[in-house]
């Protein structure tokens, strides 16, 4: 049986093509895709391949998925059968390597990844089928329980943030990991000013709720910044961007005393240049953050079920699969908002 799938050969090369659907093992599940969406970390790998995604060329591609399943392995428990409707995450732990036994489960030495999402149907590994596969409400669209899996890995940041009422968070970026953080901050009672490039991005961030939108491309933004926070800067500054530069403007921007959090990831090998004297005697705090675990999967859906996220300002069309050569275009600037893609 053949399927429509959508191969990445190179930097800026994707075609799709005629496929086999694939076949699975007995603790797999075979997933009739519904709706993927396209993400920011799908234009990265578009443009330039992905050191953990990426593992042959010709690569499937895509990985934020919700669908019905439609063949359900031998030794697969109970809990999942032909029909229904489910998200599947991008990845899930071994449960037994080093970093597994400290519950840090996104550092999992042998975390299973999974991409494939631009394709008629996506096969389900064991791992994932096991810990981070979910069923999901009647009521709740496709397109809306795709975007599980980057609310999963907005809430492990902001959860480690430990976001307050009386602080202010400048938030770098206003691509969709943006615009669910700032709505996050929001639920917490933060004051929000979001830095960013595009103005219908920006006009979404004030959509939903944050205080103060400034483009990044406006002469004298920093000032502004410094401004709107009585001449000290920001508490804490998360880049969503992931370049090297909006690395070291973070540190720029936040407080003395502050916290910078490294959300977007940066290309391999590229480096960063960071003011030592601030960073010390200014007591700034850096952390790295990366990808999600299933507990915070299950929390992202069920936040979305029970409508707390609000997702449709966040998808910004819908576009057939034949057609994605359309939305990844060669030579393309920025990212759009996320679209939805039908198979």
């Amino acid at each position: 049986m053949k399927m429509q799938a959508a191969l990445w050969y190179g930097p800026e090369q994707i075609k799709i093509e005629e496929v086999e659907v694939p076949t699975i093992g007995p603790d797999e599940v075979l997933v009739k895709i519904g709706t993927a969406l396209t993400c920011g970390t799908d234009f990265k790998l578009f443009r330039q391949g992905h050191a953990l995604l990426v593992k042959d060329v010709p690569s499937p591609f895509g990985h934020e998925l919700a669908g019905t399943i439609s063949e359900v392995g031998s030794a697969v428990e109970h809990r999942f059968q032909v029909g229904d409707r489910v998200v599947a995450a991008n990845s899930a732990p071994c449960d037994y390597c080093f970093f597994c036994d400290r519950q840090q489960f996104n550092l999992c030495e042998n975390l299973e990844f999974l991409n494939g999402a631009y394709a008629e149907y996506i096969r389900i590994p064991a791992q994932i089928v096991r810990r981070n596969l979910y069923t999901i409400p009647d009521f709740l669209s496709f397109r809306e329980a795709a975007l599980t899996e980057p609310l999963a890995c907005v809430l492990h940041c902001a959860e480690r943030m430990a976001l307050k009422a009386d602080e202010t968070l400048c938030i770098i970026g206003a691509g969709t990991c943006g615009l669910l953080f700032t709505q996050l901050a929001k639920l917490n009672g933060t004051r929000v000013i979001v830095l960013g490039r595009g103005e219908e991005k920006l006009n979404v961030a004030k959509e939903l709720g944050a205080d103060h939108i400034i483009s990044i491309q406006q002469e004298g933004y920093q000032e502004e910044i410094k401004s709107l926070t009585n001449g000290y800067g920001p508490d804490k500054v998360i880049d969503v961007v992931g370049q090297p530069h909006t690395w070291e403007l973070a540190t720029e921007l936040v407080r003395k005393g502050g916290q910078v959090w490294f959300y977007g990831g940066c290309p391999k090998e590229t480096k960063v240049t960071l003011d030592t004297h601030r960073l010390h005697y200014g007591e700034i705090s850096c952390h790295g953050v990366f990808h999600h675990t299933p507990h915070y999967f299950a929390k992202s859906l069920e936040m979305i079920a029970e409508r707390q996220i609000k997702t449709k300002p966040l998808i910004g069309g819908e576009a057939r699969l034949s057609d994605l050569n359309q939305i990844f275009q060669k030579g393309m600037a920025g990212n759009p908002l996320k679209i939805a893609v039908i198979p």
